[in-house]
């Protein structure tokens, strides 16, 4: 039986104050939770799970894993779930010490304002298919660890590294690395040539980039539009911007 005092501790990771607090996060569904423990990025706490899961699955989580396994009920599962409709299984994790982003002779994101959890879970799911090591976000995007974020990675956390800095700060000690911001009025995206280096500017969903960064940028890029649109999604224009000029 899951005590009182541990179904309050995960249910209290739901909201930032106490992540931060307790510098931990909780990860739900079996691909996330093994992803993450595979990458060895994070350290497990606890995994809290249901009985036939967890025994179909002990093998492969101990080939990460050797802390603390915990069989719990479906009530107690969804006590402690941040889904509306709860996995399998839950994963208490420690965060990662943030690391600096490593831009020379390389293709980064950076992202202004990114409030939507799914938005900037699934931009990191798609930095990882494209191979993009490094996002920066600037200080006031939608926090790494909200468990919609978490989620929408499907485990792509683990091979992404996600800093958080003053894009301006960034853009200047970089001044030699071409800077790219996604706008309406930028140059057409077919007149792009793949490129090896370039820091990728990806605006707020419904702002865009700020007028500081916007006139820090090298150049702008745009994604001609057919139909009647105003505007696409961020993690969207992410995606095809970044298959158009990915090397």
């Amino acid at each position: 039986m899951l005590s009182k005092t541990y179904t309050k501790y995960i249910q209290s990771l739901h909201h930032k104050k106490y992540r931060d607090a307790h510098n931990s996060f909780i990860a739900e569904g079996s691909k996330v939770v093994i992803e993450l423990l595979a990458s060895g990025k994070f350290e497990a706490e606890q995994l809290l799970g249901r009985e036939a899961w967890l025994k179909e699955n002990e093998p492969e989580l101990r080939k990460h894993y050797s802390g603390p396994i915990q069989v719990i009920e479906d009530f107690e599962l969804e006590k402690i779930s941040a889904l509306s409709t709860p996995n399998q299984v839950v994963g208490v994790f420690k965060k990662a010490k943030q690391q600096s982003a490593v831009v020379k002779g390389k293709l980064t994101l950076a992202l202004d304002t990114i409030q939507d959890p799914g938005n900037l879970g699934t931009i990191i799911r798609i930095a990882d298919w494209f191979g993009i090591h490094d996002i920066v976000c600037s200080q006031n995007c939608v926090e790494l660890y909200n468990p919609k974020v978490v989620q929408s990675t499907m485990g792509s956390l683990g091979r992404v590294n996600v800093v958080y800095e003053n894009i301006v700060n960034l853009l200047e000690q970089h001044k030699t690395i071409k800077s790219i911001a996604a706008a309406l009025d930028g140059r057409n995206i077919k007149d792009f040539d793949k490129l090896k280096e370039a820091i990728l500017i990806i605006g707020n969903e419904s702002k865009g980039i700020s007028t500081e960064i916007l006139e820090m940028a090298d150049e702008k890029i745009t994604i001609p539009k057919i139909g009647g649109a105003e505007s696409l999604n961020a993690a969207v224009a992410a995606g095809i911007i970044l298959s158009h000029i990915k090397f």
